[in-house]
């Protein structure tokens, strides 16, 4: 089941407080960028955070998932909590470097 767009669009509403907020349609499904960082993936309505030392004790007792087949394990963020996921976004964001720019395929 791929996410859908009311589903994306309410995640980025959920942590707009936490900077310039948008999302890429990657595979069929999202990556989240704040600040043009990417710091959420969301897969068939379910939002993951790579498990970090920096994100560990407010996610400490999240549940833990696999966001696609050979993926590493993330955690699940709950999205439905604005105050926690703002809180975590912010974090990620500070850690996350910027993606690096993609050359330009010669003719």
């Amino acid at each position: 089941m791929a996410t859908s767009v009311e589903f994306i669009e309410y995640v980025c509403e959920q942590v707009r407080k936490a900077g310039d907020v948008r999302y890429k349609k990657m595979f069929g499904e999202y990556m989240v960028y704040v600040n043009a960082k990417p710091v959420l993936l969301v897969c068939d309505d379910t939002v993951y955070v790579k498990i970090l030392d920096v994100v560990s004790n407010d996610l400490a007792d999240a549940s833990k998932g696999i966001p696609y087949k050979g993926a590493k394990e993330h955690y699940i963020l709950d999205i439905d909590d604005s105050d926690l996921a703002v809180k975590v976004v912010e974090k990620l964001e500070k850690v996350t470097p910027l993606p690096k720019p993609r050359k330009k395929k010669e003719k």
